[in-house]
């Protein structure tokens, strides 16, 4: 256990970052989630509608860490060519 103040503080700093980071990676696993559903259940309107939204939930995760910045272009990448393919 931690015995100085610094350190007490750092114990708290750190379980509220593990908490924010948690709930930020859910958020991106279920839009990313549900945007897979709806391409998978070939339901193009719907993708169409899902993708500004899951975009902007990827970009905000890379934006603070969550996820790099390179893994972040790959999900965009693939989503967006997908949801092409099903307009197609």
């Amino acid at each position: 256990m931690a015995n100085t103040y610094s350190a007490l503080k750092r114990v708290r700093q750190s379980e509220r970052r593990t908490e924010y980071n948690r709930q930020n990676k859910t958020r991106l696993r279920h839009q990313i989630r549900a945007m897979r559903r709806a391409i998978t259940s070939k339901d193009a309107k719907a993708a169409l509608e899902l993708l500004p939204k899951t975009f902007s939930v990827i970009d905000r995760s890379a934006k603070f860490g969550v996820i790099k910045k390179n893994t972040a272009a790959r999900y965009k990448s693939k989503l967006h060519l997908r949801v092409k393919a099903l307009q197609a």
